[in-house]
């Protein structure tokens, strides 16, 4: 299951601030253990050179300048000192009064290096060790002899007495510091991180109200209220094109509940009138014993009003598949001055009876790829509503042309007495003229809106308009 977005929000600004808080705390704890732990190091070094430098060589002993005793790091017993001198064979010279008979570890290294290492004392508290290799200096007679030119005797003695300081400091102070620190910055991390957390609980929540009150207007709208659209007053600027698009899908979405309510009742009433035709031709048929002649009559005039609501229930059934993509289209060469004057033919004892002329002005090498069987549906029903409604001894004429990779081809008949507003609507299903549709059972007002759909699934388009003063004109653009 998916979180909610408040989840996620939540989520990821905790995670970001513990992450970044761990970070910051690690980094600020490993900066001071570092600089206190170099402080440390430093202070014992200087003790270690301190020391060593007090090492004074008088003949065979070996002397401490001043009595390191009493030195105020090597009496406190709290967080005590500590120093071990040995001679180049191991025997220890000095040592603090506070190893008792303990002694600390041996260090080896290079003369006059520092060799920094960790230790516990017997009772294992933690130390810090230095150890330092040197020659001590010698006493002011010694000197004396080296500049009386004795350097052999002196180099002799010095390699002789090179010896060994280790100074070792206990820990516990500064790793209870450490401790200390290391709580303290986990402690301020889990204080931020709750507050962060509440921060942000209600700065999400805040965030996503415009949310909310979108979905609670989006709940209150059904079908008997689309007309209704989305406020979200005070919408932040990344909500408005949401509220927008929500919008812009309700509009489309009356539009096509309108369209769906205006389709129910316009095949209502299609239907309604030839069937109303129909029945009343039977009883009036059936009202009295009649002559054989009359019952043909009577038959033909229902098998003609079952034709005409057959042919508008084959057209509802195209537009319908045509909508769901079910019409499959082929892709043939086609020769279109030939396929007009094929679909001319079922009209043209019509149009003679009426004196009309029929003009096909189309090249006879003008070729389009397209699917003949639907392009014939196409061009059968214009010819037809042309043939229909244009004046006795009118013209229809069709023409085409090529423009970059399209053809338009268009169909143009005289008598039109149609307005603009009307051109407008006579792509639409259902629609007529004759608002009382005294026609009904000879027009359905589905041949143009079958046009229109065909044409746009072989990818093309149709516009109608009037050319003055009385010519109706239709143009298809085909690929």
């Amino acid at each position: 299951m998916t979180p909610s977005l408040r989840k996620r929000l939540l989520t990821g600004i905790i995670t970001g601030s513990v992450i970044s808080l761990a970070i910051f705390s690690l980094g600020v704890y490993l900066v001071i253990r570092t600089a206190l732990l170099n402080q440390f190091d430093t202070s014992l070094a200087s003790v270690a050179r301190i020391l060593a430098a007090s090492v004074e060589l008088d003949g065979d002993e070996i002397e401490l300048e001043f009595e390191v005793q009493k030195m105020p790091d090597f009496q406190s017993a709290k967080h005590p000192t500590y120093y071990q001198l040995w001679k180049s064979d191991g025997t220890v010279v000095a040592r603090s009064p506070l190893l008792d008979a303990n002694d600390l570890p041996q260090i080896q290294g290079d003369v006059d290096d520092l060799v920094f290492a960790k230790a516990l004392t017997p009772e294992k508290r933690p130390l810090r060790t230095v150890g330092l290799k040197f020659t001590p200096r010698l006493a002011d007679g010694e000197e004396h002899e080296e500049r009386e030119g004795r350097e052999e005797h002196r180099d002799n003695l010095l390699a002789a007495q090179t010896l060994t300081l280790v100074v070792a400091r206990d820990l516990t102070g500064l790793l209870g510091r450490l401790t200390f620190l290391r709580w303290l910055l986990i402690s301020a991390a889990a204080t931020v991180t709750i507050l962060s957390l509440v921060i942000a609980a209600v700065v999400v929540r805040e965030g996503l109200a415009p949310l909310d009150a979108i979905a609670a207007e989006i709940a209150a709208i059904d079908q008997k209220n689309l007309a209704a659209r989305i406020a979200a007053a005070r919408a932040p600027s990344e909500i408005v094109p949401i509220k927008d698009t929500l919008n812009d899908l309700l509009e489309r979405l009356e539009e096509a509940f309108k369209r769906e309510r205006r389709f129910t009742a316009d095949v209502a009433h299609e239907l309604r009138t030839p069937l109303a035709g129909l029945r009343s031709t039977i009883e009036v048929t059936l009202i009295r014993q009649r002559e054989n002649a009359e019952y043909q009559t009577a038959l033909a005039e229902s098998l003609s009003i079952v034709a005409s609501m057959n042919a508008m229930v084959n057209n509802l059934l195209m537009l319908a598949r045509l909508d769901a993509r079910q019409v499959t289209l082929a892709a043939e060469q086609i020769r279109l001055a030939e396929l007009v004057d094929a679909a001319w033919r079922p009209f043209a004892d019509k149009a003679f009876q009426s004196q009309m002329t029929f003009e096909n002005c189309i090249p006879a090498d003008l070729t389009c790829q397209s699917d003949p069987e639907h392009l014939a549906m196409v061009l059968a029903n214009l010819l037809e509503n042309a043939a229909e409604y244009t004046n006795e001894a009118g013209q229809i004429r069709i023409a085409a042309q090529r423009t970059g990779d399209s053809l338009q081809v268009t169909f143009s008949n005289t008598g039109c007495k149609l307005t603009d507003d009307q051109v407008s609507k006579v792509l639409d299903s259902f629609w007529r003229a004759d608002e009382s549709r005294s026609d009904a059972t000879v027009h359905s007002g589905l041949g143009l809106a079958l046009v229109k759909r065909i044409t746009t699934a072989l990818g093309g388009a149709v516009t109608a308009r009037i050319d003055p003063p009385d010519t109706f004109e239709i143009t298809l653009t085909l690929p």
